[in-house]
């Protein structure tokens, strides 16, 4: 059957032009893992930095590792991270559609246009769906690449199962070029003639990715690079439709250690984990934005960068060939930078719902708790447990009132909790000022160091070593009665 080349000029009409065009092209298989987000991070600051367009592909061809659900997570992961798509599923765009699954006839047609340009053949030989994945397929055992055009398409008319496979040469070298490493060169023997149309008619992925990413115009293909070794059979699938080739930008991978890359069999996290775990949207894109690249020229020192600063700071020479090691302590010091940075407001409104997770008691002020939690805390997770004595006093050790550094002995913290009561009960307007003041006016007139009293007061107060805030902060938050109540519960226990 001839082909319809109107179709193919068609096609090549519609491609846009002119400026840098990225996608992003995830499976759908519900998991966002910190590599991927760096991927789209990365193909979203190319395309920012340029003024040029991002895309969102879906890329569903393997339909056995679809996961329902899944196209949501990477809706969803993308708008929390503010990386927004100019044209995908969803938005539209010149190119649609966007999702692989849909584009099925379009991937058979250029299949049929290759084999007709000597680049691509019929292959009727039974192969298990294992041995395809796996590469082990001999070229020089394939009797079909040697058949005929007549004698091949008679075998598809009559109805025999076939793949398509590209026809690698067997001579010569291919060479590629790399953003990041440079020029690379195979010999062609070295190559399989992999799959590109299966037998059920669907494209495989290095197929489909070639196709898609020419008829969408893409400037710059964001890829790890565990895909190098498939990059010189792409170059030549360009060269065999006569097509202009990309600009490749393979990102070293993300290790959990100097020996392992980050995975989710592992149970390395995902973007969703780690909000989880109370990490920042912003605090993690600015640290995964870092696994790989770095800022130059008067930027080099910095490190705290807004998603607006990345995008006019980023370019491909300051991309690594090294492999990047994920430090979760690294990424919790850039959260902590950012949970400081916060509006007052902002950080009220973040760690509300992990206040209330143990603080019940609505008059207990949120807003005062956590003007104590904002330069003390590093991710939001840990604030039910910094807080909880708010809600109820802990059972605690004597042993507690005692501090060297504060001069405090259970016999000291024991006369200046007597003291305190007395004074504290006095206060009629319960307010820090006053609090300071009556305490502070204790210790000088007792003769002692201001955290001579302080300490026994706060021990008292929260029932913990380790309090978000002083004695004078936790008592106001407590109020005048809980206050009293417990340094005499703590008067008791010495």
């Amino acid at each position: 059957m001839a082909l319809d080349m109107k179709y193919f000029e068609q096609m090549e009409a519609k491609i846009p032009k002119g400026k840098v065009r990225t996608r992003f092209a995830p499976s759908p298989t519900g998991y966002m893992h910190v590599g991927n987000l760096r991927t789209a991070l990365y193909t979203w600051l190319i395309a920012r930095n340029a003024g040029g367009t991002f895309i969102l592909r879906i890329e569903d061809t393997d339909q056995g590792r679809l996961v329902e659900g899944a196209a949501d997570v990477i809706y969803r992961t993308l708008a929390e991270c503010r990386l927004d798509h100019d044209e995908g599923p969803d938005v539209g765009g010149p190119v649609a559609p966007y999702i692989q699954s849909e584009r099925r006839d379009t991937y058979g047609r250029y299949a049929r246009l290759l084999i007709d340009k000597g680049h691509a053949y019929y292959c009727f030989c039974e192969k298990a769906d294992s041995a395809e994945d796996t590469g082990e397929f001999e070229r020089s055992d394939d009797p079909c690449r040697s058949l005929s055009k007549e004698e091949a398409q008679a075998r598809v008319d009559a109805g025999e199962p076939y793949v398509i496979r590209q026809r690698i040469p067997k001579e010569g070298t291919t060479t590629f070029r790399d953003a990041i490493f440079g020029d690379i060169t195979v010999e062609n023997k070295t190559l399989d003639d992999q799959v590109l149309i299966k037998r059920d008619g669907m494209p495989t992925y290095n197929f489909a990715n070639v196709i898609d990413d020419h008829l969408m115009g893409i400037t710059h293909v964001v890829r790890g690079s565990e895909y190098l070794s498939s990059a010189p059979k792409y170059n030549l699938l360009y060269e065999g439709f006569g097509w202009d080739i990309p600009t490749y930008v393979h990102c070293s991978p993300v290790m959990r250690d100097a020996q392992n890359k980050m995975s989710k069999r592992h149970g390395d996290p995902s973007y969703e984990d780690l909000k989880d775990q109370g990490f920042l949207t912003e605090a993690i894109l600015n640290y995964v934005a870092l696994l790989g690249w770095s800022p130059r020229g008067d930027l080099a020192e910095q490190e705290v960068f807004s998603l607006d600063e990345l995008a006019r700071a980023f370019d491909l020479a300051g991309m690594s060939k090294s492999p990047a090691i994920f430090d979760i302590e690294k990424l919790t010091h850039f959260n902590a930078l950012y949970l400081r940075s916060m509006s007052q407001e902002d950080f009220v409104k973040a760690a509300e719902p992990y206040i209330r997770k143990t603080v019940k008691d609505e008059s207990l002020s949120v807003s005062d708790i956590a003007a104590l939690l904002q330069a003390r805390c590093e991710k939001l997770t840990e604030i039910p447990e910094k807080v909880a004595f708010f809600q109820e006093l802990p059972d605690y050790d004597r042993s507690l009132f005692t501090n060297k550094k504060s001069k405090c002995t259970p016999e000291v913290a024991k006369e200046m909790l007597s003291a305190a009561i007395v004074v504290l009960d006095a206060v009629h307007t319960w307010n820090e000022g006053n609090i300071h003041d009556v305490l502070t006016g204790l210790a000088e007139g007792m003769q002692v160091k201001n955290a001579t009293v302080m300490w026994p007061v706060r021990i008292a107060a929260a029932g913990q070593a380790v309090t978000p805030g002083g004695a004078i902060e936790i008592c106001r938050i407590l109020g005048k009665e809980e206050t009293l109540r417990r340094l005499k519960l703590g008067l008791d226990k010495l």
